[in-house]
């Protein structure tokens, strides 16, 4: 694996843009993206290829039909949730090799049973200002990956000349 050495998991992701982007954003970062079904969109959906631009033929993306074939795919690994009602802040995060950033749907986020499972190895929440919400999906990811990739030195990114 190139780039940040990272899977992203989105469980049942439900906006196409979100997904177009962040499928742009693996394919830059050389990372996985993993989708758990049930999908809110057709993947051929002119808003997802749109945003994805592309990037398709240079991202790796794998469909599961749901978390639990996810996880058949990816475990054993770390599995860090992203959440606001989380704790520990992106910050903290010492990230790993194979780990899997796993965000929840547009517009709820996790559900409950999901970051309470105990494969959930953390809860993460990503710096925000006071009385927000929460980010885009995509750019919440974005932001994870990069503080990934970032931690890794930019590993494969031969623009890069670690200081």
């Amino acid at each position: 694996m190139t780039g940040a050495a990272v899977r992203v998991l989105f469980d049942r992701p439900c906006i196409p843009p979100n997904t177009g982007n962040a499928i742009r954003m693996a394919a830059g970062a050389g990372c996985e993206l993993h989708l758990a079904g049930p999908l809110g969109f057709d993947l051929s959906e002119k808003h997802l290829r749109r945003a994805g631009l592309d990037y398709h033929d240079l991202a790796h993306v794998e469909v599961h039909e749901d978390l639990e074939a996810a996880y058949e795919r990816l475990l054993p690994a770390r599995v860090v949730a992203f959440t606001a009602r989380a704790d520990m802040s992106l910050p903290e995060v010492r990230f790993e090799p194979g780990d899997v950033l796993l965000f929840g749907p547009e517009p709820t986020g996790l559900a409950l049973e999901v970051l309470n499972d105990d494969r959930v190895t953390a809860r993460v929440r990503i710096p925000m200002l006071p009385g927000r919400r929460s980010m885009n999906l995509s750019n919440a990811a974005a932001v994870a990956v990069y503080e990934a990739w970032r931690q890794f030195d930019y590993q494969g990114d031969v623009s890069f000349q670690s200081p």
